[in-house]
């Protein structure tokens, strides 16, 4: 990064992607960065797979796959048919084209190279403008513990398609996790004006990041207020297991309960429009505007409203709790 961004949003999955694509077509070159989750992270036939980041770099390239949000658009699958054909794992669907990605990714590893200079070198390849950064260089794996066993986050989330009842999630190494250099840089930047939240699963895609010691500390002593896009729409998760999980969790399943797990954390609050009757019962600033994006100008318009309040609480007081 040549100058340091005004904006990060830190964001994992196809929710977080939707918005991600609204800020990079609404704010100037360099002034956007994005932190994005690698919990998901694993290693599937010998490839070091990064869904999230993919997702990511792929919605910013104006390459990923329209109807699924996620994958390539296009591509096919006769890698995969042929590993089923001798007798290996399908389950997890790479296409051809995500897989020269995984290849390369896991050359680029193997060789020494960091997740994020790998990363970087990706996103470039794809013409991605914006700087995108895995929240650590070291890896963090989500755990699912359900009623039937402990289970890594991809079996749980596409072999088992989130059928498990959850008891709780944790993520293995997080604690002696190094945030990223790059992150740590933004976030300490006299320049940053917001930092935002997508509306990505809470539980699976943000709490992962949040859980890197180092990063959350940072994030909470940033200067730039802190502003989070709830997942859920009068009571549905827009995408995704996120209003089941809560459920299962014991939390109330709505936009005021993501608000309240984001509690400490957070210096303003984006809920949709249909929840307008919640804000009075948030304990910080908010506003209700409509947040459902089906198309390129639903998140256009999310961006610039999220940006628009994120910027009308710069100076107000901080509602986050020091560390």
């Amino acid at each position: 990064m040549n100058a340091a961004p005004r904006v990060l949003a830190i964001c994992g999955g196809v929710g977080g992607a939707k918005l991600a694509l609204g800020l990079d077509r609404v704010l100037p070159a360099g002034e956007l960065a994005l932190v994005v989750n690698t919990g998901d992270d694993f290693v599937h036939l010998g490839l070091h797979v990064s869904p999230d980041l993919d997702t990511v770099m792929y919605t910013l390239a104006g390459v990923v796959s329209r109807s699924q949000g996620w994958g390539r658009e296009g591509d096919t699958r006769r890698f995969l048919d042929e590993i089923g054909r001798r007798g290996g794992p399908t389950w997890f669907q790479i296409g051809d084209l995500d897989l020269a990605v995984h290849v390369e990714r896991t050359r680029r590893l193997a060789a020494g190279e960091s997740l994020g200079v790998a990363t970087a070198a990706l996103a470039a390849s794809f013409g991605v403008r914006r700087p995108l950064l895995p929240m650590s260089d070291d890896p963090v794996r989500t755990l699912v513990e359900t009623y039937h066993g402990v289970l890594e986050f991809q079996e749980y989330f596409v072999r088992l398609r989130c059928e498990p009842r959850v008891r709780a999630i944790r993520f293995a190494g997080a604690e002696t996790a190094r945030p990223s250099a790059a992150v740590l840089s933004v976030l300490a930047s006299d320049g940053l004006e917001a930092v935002l939240v997508c509306p990505s699963n809470p539980w699976l895609s943000i709490d992962p990041i949040l859980a890197v010691p180092g990063l959350r500390r940072a994030l909470e002593r940033c200067r730039a207020p802190v502003v989070a896009v709830s997942p859920v729409v009068a009571g549905r998760a827009i995408k995704g297991p996120t209003a089941k999980l809560m459920a299962e969790l014991d939390i109330e399943v709505s936009a005021a309960g993501v608000a309240s797990h984001y509690a400490g954390l957070i210096d303003g609050f984006v809920l949709d429009e249909l929840d307008a009757a919640l804000a009075s019962r948030l304990a910080l600033p908010s506003v209700a505007v409509p947040t459902v994006m089906r198309s390129l100008a639903d998140r256009e318009a999310l961006a610039r409203a999220t940006l628009d309040f994120a910027r009308s609480l710069t100076g107000g007081p901080r509602l986050r709790h020091a560390s």
